[in-house]
């Protein structure tokens, strides 16, 4: 199914409006299908608004003259679908549209260096070699390497950008929640 845990939850997925919902103020005529791309699932696309990327998905099926309505499923990703849509409709409606919240600034951070550290090791890099880059050659050279903390985190690093690769990455895409 489109809306599977492989899913982007944070894509607003467009199908038709029904009919006993007034087509007044129908804002889908301002989507342009830029960057779109065609699959059985039906059009994705790229909205760009206040310097943000916003993915749609218009359903196979639907056509994009008709009037749209946002499909929410329900299950657990439904928040992250809800802020998704809120983002598209500020959009829109020309309002300030706010920051993605899944990731934070350090958690943006930290993953950069774990694509930056998998990438060199996979390079033959050693793990003092991608600490000189990550951290600094002045960091590291004040530091027993054998027993740094330094070398544990590059080592971190690495084996989190591996699982990235083996798939983690569509974690990324999730907001952490308590069960």
């Amino acid at each position: 199914m489109f809306w599977s845990a492989e899913f982007d939850t944070s894509t607003v997925l467009l199908t038709h409006a029904p009919t006993i919902v007034p087509a007044a103020g129908n804002l889908s005529v301002e989507l342009r299908e830029t960057s779109a791309r065609s699959d059985e699932q039906g059009v994705h696309f790229l909205l760009q608004a206040g310097g943000q990327t916003i993915r749609l998905l218009r359903l196979a099926s639907v056509t994009a003259d008709g009037p749209l309505a946002a499909l929410v499923p329900l299950d657990a990703d439904g928040p992250d679908r809800i802020e998704a849509l809120d983002r598209l409709l500020r959009a829109l409606e020309g309002r300030a549209v706010p920051d993605d919240r899944r990731l934070t600034p350090q958690q943006k951070r930290r993953h950069r260096f774990m694509l930056q550290a998998t990438d060199g090791h996979t390079n033959g890099a050693s793990y003092r070699q991608i600490a000189d880059v990550i951290y600094g050659v002045e960091r590291i050279r004040g530091e027993h390497w054998k027993t740094s903390a330094l070398r544990d985190s590059v080592i971190g690093l690495i084996e989190g950008g591996l699982a990235m690769i083996a798939g983690g990455y569509r974690q990324l895409l999730r907001h952490r929640r308590q069960r």
